[in-house]
C-alpha cells in the first residue's frame, strides 16, 4: 500500500502542532446548559461525551468533531441569510474548500455548468437528498435547477472523500454533497417572502408549519410553495420555476416514526451554450441567445421544459437492541428539449454556411429531444451495540429506467422532422436503457478506548447496464446489449477525541465507478474489456471547535485509474471525454472561523489540489489553488457578510486544433446585509426581515470557462456575470 511519506509527515506534524497550539489557546469552553442551546440548530451544537460545545454559528462553512474525513457543513442559518432567490446547492457550497462552481446566467438561473470538488467533475461524486443518492443513470450527473430550492434546505454537508463502507452512491470516491430538507417544527409558524432584483429576477413564496397536531396523532406537517421568474444575465436566456415541497412526520408508536416527503417542480429555461469573442464584441458582453427566426440561436427555438418529482417514505424504529432506518423512494426527471442545431450561429448567413436543412440552405435546422427517467429504490440500515462498539449493516438497491430520443427538425417549416442523418432518417438516437445498482455493506465501529474509535468495513458494489436502442447514439444503427461491473470495496478509519474540543482522524477507502453509458456507443463494443474507474483514497486531518473558534485541516492522497477527462470533440459536439489511465491527486485543505469583538467574525479557507496524469494530459476546470475569505457581522437584529471566492488558473475546453484553452485566476466578492425588524410588533410576528444583496460587488468581468464548441469547432465562452442586486422581504405569520 503505497503512500507518499511527505504527505503523511505533513499531516502528522500539522495535527501535532495544532494540538499544542489549541491547548495553549485555552482548552475548551464551559459546558452549556439547556437554555444556552435551545435556539440552536442541530449543526450548531456538537456533543462529545457529556460536554456541549457551541460552534460559531455565523461561519459560512462549519466542521464537526465527529467527522472521519474532511467535511464542511453549510447550515440553515447561512442558507437563509445568504442565498439569492434562485440559488441551487452549487451556489451555496461554493465558498467551501476545494469547490469550484460556474454559474454563467446568475445564481441558479441555469444549471451549474461545472461544479468540481478537488478537481472531480459532476458524475464523479455523489449528491444525496435526505441520504438518498440521485442523478442521471447514463453518466451519474445531476440537474441542479430542477429539484430542490434553498428555501427548503436545512443544511448541506460537503464530504470531500469516499466515506465509510456505509456511504452509498454511484460515485463515492469523489465525495458527497448531502442536502437535508427542513424538518417540521413543533410549534405552528408560517412565513411569506418575496424578492426582486437585477434582470427582472423575482421570487414569491410561502411556507407553513402546523406544529404538533394533537388531534392527528401528534403529527407535524411542513408545506412550502414558491415561484421564480427571471430574464437571466445572458440575453434572451430566462428561466421560470414553480416548486412545491411537503414533509409530514408522525410517531406510530413509542419506538417507531414515519416521515413522508414529496417534492414537485416545473422549470422552463432558455439555455445558451456560450459565445465567441467576436459575438461578444458585436452583440455585447452578455450575449446568449437572440430573438431572430432566421437564426439557430433564436430564443423561442432553444428551450427546456422540465418536470421532476421526488418522494420517499421513511421509517425509523427501535426493535429490541436494534435501530432500523428504512427509506422507500422514487424520483423522476422528464425533459423535453428544443434547440437550434448550432446555437453558435446568430444570423441567416451563419445558418446558410451551416448548410441549412435538406429542405433548403436557408431553412433553420434544429433538434427536438426527450430524456425521461424514473428511479425506484430502497435503503435499509440497521445497527446494534455489540461488545465495545456498534455493528452497522445495510443495503441500497436502485433501479432506473431511461427513455432517450433525439431527432432533426426544420424550424423554418414549423419544427417538422427532416432526413439529415447518416442513416438516411431524421432520428439521431432512440434508446431505452436501465441501470440496476446493488450495494450491501457491513462495518463495525470499535471503541478501542473511550477516545479512540476504529471502524473497518466493506461494501459490495454492483452496477448492471442494459441498453436496447433502435437507433444507438453516435453510431445511429440498432444495438442491444448489457454488462455488469462489480467490486468489493474495503474502508478503514480511525477517530480520536483529543479533548472535548479537538479531534483527529485518519482514513483509507477504495472507490469504484461504473463506466458511462457511452461505452455502448459503438457498432460492436467489447464491454468485457471496458475497465471501470477505481481509486484508493488516503486522508488524515484534525478539527477543533470552541465558542469563538473553528478550525479544520487535512491532507489527502488519491491513486486513481481510468478517470474520465474532457478532450477535443468533433465539430459541434460537446462533453467528449477520454479515460486517463492513471491520475495521482495530492492536496492540503484548511478552513477556520474566528469570532472577533463587537459581533464580527472572520472566515477563511485555502486549498491546494495537485494532480499528475500518467499520460501527461491536463484535467479541465481544475484549479490547483482556491481560497475564500469572509468578514461576517452579527449582532442583535443585523447580519452582514462580505465574502470573496478565489480560483486559480485552469484549463477549460480545447480549440479547433485540439489545444487546451488556458484561463487565468479570478475572484468574486459578494455582499449581504439583513435587518430583522423585531421592534415592529404589529408587523407579522415582529420578526420580519429585509435583506439586500450584491453579487460580484467589484464587477469583475471576463471569460472564465468554455464548455462547448460550435459546428466549426470554435470554442464558445461563458463570462462572469456582471454586478447584480437583490432585495428581499420575509414576514412571519
Amino acid at each position: 500500500m503505497k503512500f507518499r511519506m511527505t504527505t503523511m509527515n505533513l499531516a502528522v506534524r500539522g495535527a501535532m502542532a495544532m494540538s499544542g497550539l489549541l491547548s495553549a489557546m485555552g482548552s475548551y469552553a464551559a459546558p452549556l446548559d439547556a437554555a444556552d442551546v435551545s435556539d440552536m440548530t442541530p449543526e450548531q451544537v456538537i456533543i462529545t461525551g457529556e460536554k456541549r460545545v457551541q460552534a460559531t454559528d455565523v461561519a459560512p462553512s462549519q466542521i464537526s468533531l465527529d467527522a472521519i474525513q474532511p467535511q464542511s457543513i453549510v447550515n440553515q442559518h447561512y442558507i437563509e441569510e445568504n442565498a439569492l432567490a434562485g440559488s441551487n446547492y452549487a451556489d451555496l457550497i461554493n465558498l467551501t474548500p476545494s469547490v469550484l462552481s460556474i454559474d454563467p446566467n446568475g445564481a441558479g438561473l441555469m444549471e451549474s455548468q461545472s461544479l468540481t470538488i478537488r478537481g472531480f467533475q459532476d458524475g464523479q461524486y455523489n449528491v444525496t437528498f435526505d441520504g438518498i443518492p440521485w442523478g442521471d443513470s447514463n453518466d451519474f450527473t445531476h440537474h441542479s435547477t430542477v429539484y430542490f430550492m434553498p428555501q427548503d434546505m436545512g443544511q448541506i454537508v460537503v464530504d470531500r472523500g469516499p466515506g465509510q463502507a456505509s456511504t452509498i452512491g454511484n460515485a463515492t470516491f469523489g465525495g458527497t454533497i448531502a442536502i437535508s430538507s427542513k424538518e417540521a417544527t413543533s410549534n405552528p409558524e408560517g412565513l411569506v417572502y418575496g424578492s426582486y432584483g437585477s434582470w427582472d429576477t423575482g421570487l414569491i413564496g410561502a411556507q407553513y408549519n402546523t406544529g404538533i397536531m394533537k388531534d392527528a396523532g401528534d403529527s407535524k406537517l411542513y408545506v412550502s410553495v414558491k415561484a421564480l421568474d427571471s430574464n437571466g444575465f445572458l440575453t434572451e436566456s430566462g428561466q421560470s420555476r414553480e416548486n412545491l415541497m411537503a414533509r409530514y412526520e408522525i410517531p406510530l408508536s413509542g419506538t417507531t416514526s414515519l416521515t413522508l416527503v414529496g417534492m414537485y417542480n416545473h422549470t422552463l429555461q432558455h439555455v445558451p451554450n456560450g459565445s465567441t469573442p467576436e459575438q461578444q464584441a458585436l452583440y455585447g458582453y452578455n450575449f446568449g441567445l437572440v430573438n431572430n427566426p432566421e437564426s439557430e440561436a433564436n430564443r423561442p427555438w432553444n428551450y427546456d421544459q422540465l418536470r421532476t418529482d421526488f418522494e420517499y417514505a421513511g421509517i425509523k424504529s427501535t426493535q429490541g437492541s436494534w435501530t432500523i432506518d428504512n427509506k422507500l423512494y422514487t424520483y423522476a426527471y422528464f425533459h423535453d428539449g428544443f434547440y437550434g442545431m448550432n446555437t453558435g450561429s446568430v444570423t441567416l448567413a451563419d445558418t446558410i454556411s451551416d448548410g441549412g436543412t435538406t429542405n433548403g440552405p436557408q431553412n433553420v435546422p434544429g433538434v427536438q429531444m426527450h430524456n425521461n427517467y424514473r428511479s425506484v429504490g430502497d435503503i435499509l440500515r440497521a445497527s446494534d451495540a455489540i461488545g465495545s462498539g456498534k455493528l452497522e449493516v445495510g443495503v441500497w438497491y436502485d433501479y432506473q429506467k431511461d427513455d432517450r430520443f433525439q431527432q432533426d427538425i426544420d424550424w423554418t417549416l414549423g419544427g417538422i422532422p427532416y432526413d439529415g442523418e447518416s442513416n438516411g432518417g431524421s432520428i439521431q438516437r432512440q434508446m431505452k436503457n436501465t441501470l440496476t445498482t446493488f450495494q450491501p455493506y457491513i462495518q463495525y465501529a470499535w471503541m478501542a478506548t473511550p477516545e479512540l474509535t476504529i471502524t473497518p468495513g466493506v461494501k459490495y458494489d454492483s452496477f448492471k447496464r442494459d441498453l436496447n436502442a433502435a437507433v444507438n447514439q453516435k453510431t445511429e444503427v440498432p444495438y442491444q446489449g448489457s454488462e455488469t461491473w462489480e467490486k468489493a470495496l474495503p474502508a478503514l478509519d480511525a477517530h480520536y477525541a483529543v479533548s472535548p474540543n479537538l479531534s483527529l482522524y485518519a482514513q483509507y477507502s477504495e472507490g469504484f465507478l461504473a463506466p458511462n453509458l457511452n461505452v455502448f456507443y459503438k457498432t460492436s463494443p467489447d464491454l468485457g474489456s471496458v475497465a471501470p474507474t477505481t481509486t484508493k483514497n488516503y486522508q488524515v486531518g484534525t478539527n477543533m471547535i470552541s465558542n469563538a473558534f473553528l478550525f479544520g485541516f487535512d491532507v489527502y492522497h488519491i491513486d486513481s485509474t481510468n478517470i474520465a477527462s474532457a478532450t477535443a470533440c468533433p465539430a459541434g459536439f460537446t462533453g467528449c471525454a477520454v479515460l486517463v489511465p492513471g491520475v495521482k491527486y495530492d492536496g492540503v485543505e484548511f478552513e477556520a472561523t474566528y469570532k472577533l469583538n463587537a459581533g464580527f467574525s472572520i472566515y477563511g479557507n485555502v486549498a491546494e489540489n495537485n494532480y499528475t496524469t500518467s499520460d501527461g494530459s491536463v484535467l479541465q476546470n481544475t484549479p490547483k489553488k482556491n481560497a475564500a475569505l469572509g468578514l461576517i457581522y452579527k449582532d442583535g437584529d443585523i447580519y452582514s457578510a462580505l465574502t470573496t471566492k478565489y480560483a486559480s488558473s485552469r484549463y477549460s475546453n480545447v480549440d479547433a486544433s485540439g489545444n487546451n484553452l488556458y484561463f487565468g485566476g479570478y475572484s468574486i466578492t459578494n455582499f449581504d446585509v439583513t435587518y430583522k425588524m423585531s421592534g415592529l410588533k404589529d408587523f407579522g410576528r415582529g420578526n420580519a426581515k429585509v435583506s439586500f444583496k450584491i453579487a460580484n460587488l467589484l464587477n469583475k468581468e471576463g471569460d472564465y470557462a468554455s464548455l462547448n464548441s460550435n459546428l466549426a469547432g470554435d470554442p464558445l465562452y461563458y463570462v462572469i456575470p456582471s454586478r447584480s442586486y437583490q432585495v428581499s422581504l420575509a414576514v412571519p405569520f
